[in-house]
């Protein structure tokens, strides 16, 4: 018989645990401001990558440029 009180206060703690649900008055607050952060974020050494390699292809070409004048010489 002493297990019902024990059971009891188990549920009673289990059922305290639980968050609380969300206010149904106000509608959620839109995500999409942290989305373009984020977003930004993600695309900054991306858009820095590709800066690099178009001045590495410059160079490659003005190089190899060079080098053909260097050989009509």
């Amino acid at each position: 018989m002493k297990t019902r009180p024990i059971a009891c206060l188990l549920l009673l703690s289990l059922c305290a645990c639980r968050p609380a649900p969300p206010p149904t008055e106000r509608p959620p607050e839109p995500q999409a401001a942290s989305a373009a952060h984020l977003r930004d974020a993600l695309q900054a050494p991306i858009d820095k990558a590709k800066a690099v390699e178009e001045a590495a292809r410059k160079a490659a070409d003005d190089q190899r440029a060079a080098i053909d004048a260097a050989k009509q010489q």
